[in-house]
């Protein structure tokens, strides 16, 4: 709800602090107190118009801010979480208007746009005037507030499931139906490849190894011709490396049986010679092995270029090409069990769309059954709030399809005089009888969803008992949800929880408002203005304190 009011250098109004309590707040005054200017201040903080105009003369800005207490609407601040905004349960936000046109707006600090403030303005406060353009006079609303009242939101919300899985599965058909024209070339397409792929029976890893044997077979008499001779100079006979360290270690042999100090020299040699030994019988069986193919060596060059092939129109290494056919396989799967698929989608689309009609002819008896109640009642209300014969209906046009909401859009239409064919809202309704019928309504269907309303004009139009009537109305909403009222009539404003008196006065040559809260005897004192007008009598004084009282019972 709405706790704190700041507004300064705004129209008439110098400096304003205006703090708030739940139940219902009843602002009075004089004609041209600004009353009206306080409404506009809360429009201008929650995203409306605004304009230089607005500006106190001689100032540069314009400031309003409003404090709301959230801690009560834990959906509020669970939408507010999922925008970005976080609080802890108060909300504060400010907008300034500057001359220069650098207008600004502030979200619990931080600097936000117009548009986010509209988004989160709904939320909290609506206001119900004459230039205030409504939840009522937006027909789109109209639907979800006979919902509501009809208790029928459980049943539209299956329908609306039951909706967005039917667009999806027709979706996904007419995409199916789209992309028939083109499924056997790209069946045929991806067969080919699948089967070229196939063909050349590719194992990962294979490539390395055939450039590594194309190596080998390249220089095959190379590899022969030094293998062969590496053997031969380590171990071709008493000129070979061997033979020569055989008898370095046989004369090492005969002198270390002199000089035991050689016996590691004749180690080493020993050693040596043990390893040149298998290096020279390594060489021989290398060369053995060593192949010259030509044949084979044409065998591995082509497949290398088949591989290169392939590489270069499906993927850069054999596992990557191993994984595309597995996509592509995987689609032609799909791609020949499109048949059977769309005669799935067209029995799924068939069923949902029983389903929507049985669903939807439900929730459409459900409204019209609920637009003969809300229509009886509207009217039993309005009579009471001294609009009698006016006439309040639901009028319903069908859709050629369904729509999230179903099988049809509803729009209110009014009356406020007999014999005048019942309108669109925006095209008749006044500010106050726009006033009077979103108080009727909240009357019959009290719901909390916005936690603060607030009724400018509500009493244009009435007087006498119907004044009382309109008071206790406005009391039953304010049990539910926090009201604030402008009011001219006593009897309304008897009925206020919290009484504040709106003043303009001139001080130093410049005008300014004022907004008091009264108590005791101050608010008898407005309650007798209201009453008696300018000469207060001790009688208007007691008929006023006798009204609280009154009210109160």
């Amino acid at each position: 709800m709405l706790t704190d009011l700041t507004i300064k250098n705004f129209a008439i109004i110098d400096t304003l602090h205006v703090p708030f309590q739940p139940g219902l707040s009843i602002l009075t005054g004089e004609t041209g107190a600004g009353k009206s200017i306080i409404i506009d201040a809360v429009n201008l903080v929650l995203g409306g118009r605004a304009s230089a105009d607005l500006i106190r003369t001689g100032e540069e800005d314009a400031v309003v801010e409003a404090l709301f207490d959230l801690s009560s609407f834990p959906g509020i601040l669970s939408t507010l979480a999922e925008t970005g905004i976080e609080c802890d349960g108060e909300l504060l936000v400010k907008r300034v208007v500057s001359r220069s046109g650098r207008n600004r707006v502030f979200i619990n600090g931080g600097l936000s746009t117009i548009a986010a403030l509209a988004d989160i303005a709904r939320l909290l406060i609506n206001i119900y005037g004459q230039h205030e353009s409504q939840t009522l006079l937006r027909p789109e609303n109209h639907l979800a507030l006979l919902d509501g009242y009809g208790r029928l939101e459980p049943l539209a919300g299956e329908f609306s499931l039951l909706y967005q899985e039917y667009r999806r599965v027709l979706g996904a058909l007419k995409e199916l139906e789209e992309g028939e024209r083109d499924v056997e070339r790209r069946q045929d397409m991806l067969s080919f490849q699948s089967d070229e792929i196939a063909g050349a029976s590719l194992v990962a890893g294979e490539e390395e190894e055939l450039l590594r044997e194309r190596q080998l077979l390249a220089h095959g008499e190379k590899l022969l011709l030094h293998s062969q001779r590496a053997f031969e100079l380590l171990y071709g006979g008493d000129a070979s490396l061997l033979g020569q360290l055989q008898r370095v270690t046989g004369d090492v042999t005969e002198i270390s049986a002199i000089d035991e100090s050689l016996t590691g020299v004749l180690a080493s040699l020993s050693e040596s010679a043990y390893q040149l030994e298998d290096a020279a019988l390594a060489l021989r069986d290398y060369a053995a092995a060593v192949q010259a193919d030509p044949e084979r060596l044409g065998q591995v060059e082509d497949r290398l270029d088949l591989i290169g092939r392939l590489k270069k129109k499906y993927a850069p290494t054999i596992e990557e090409i191993l994984d595309y056919k597995e996509r592509i396989d995987h689609e032609l799967q799909q791609l020949r069990n499109r048949e059977q698929s769309r005669e799935e989608m067209d029995r799924s689309l068939a069923e949902l769309q029983n389903r929507l009609r049985e669903k939807g002819g439900e929730l459409s008896a459900g409204r019209r059954q609920a637009a003969a109640k809300l229509q009886e009642a509207m009217e039993r209300q309005l009579n009471e709030l001294a609009m009698k014969n006016a006439v309040f209906t639901v009028s319903f046009s069908t859709l050629a399809e369904p729509r999230s909401a179903g099988y049809e859009k509803a729009e209110f239409l009014f009356s406020p005089n007999p014999g005048e064919e019942p309108r669109q809202l925006v095209k008749i309704a006044s500010g106050g009888e726009l006033s009077r019928l979103m108080l009727a309504l909240k009357q019959i269907h009290p719901e909390s969803d916005v936690p603060t309303l607030v009724f400018d004009e509500v009493d244009t139009g009435i007087g006498g008992a119907t004044s009382a009537v309109v008071g206790e109305k406005l009391k039953r909403v304010a049990a539910v949800q926090q009201v604030l009222c402008i009011t001219h009539l006593p009897q309304v404003a008897a009925y206020a929880d919290h009484h504040y008196r709106v003043e303009k006065r001139v001080d130093s040559g410049r005008t300014t408002t004022s907004v008091t809260p009264l108590q005791g005897e101050e608010r008898v004192g407005e309650m007798a203005r209201m009453l008696g007008g300018v000469k207060i009598t001790e009688t208007t004084l007691d008929h006023a304190r006798e009204m609280i009282e009154s009210a109160r019972g």
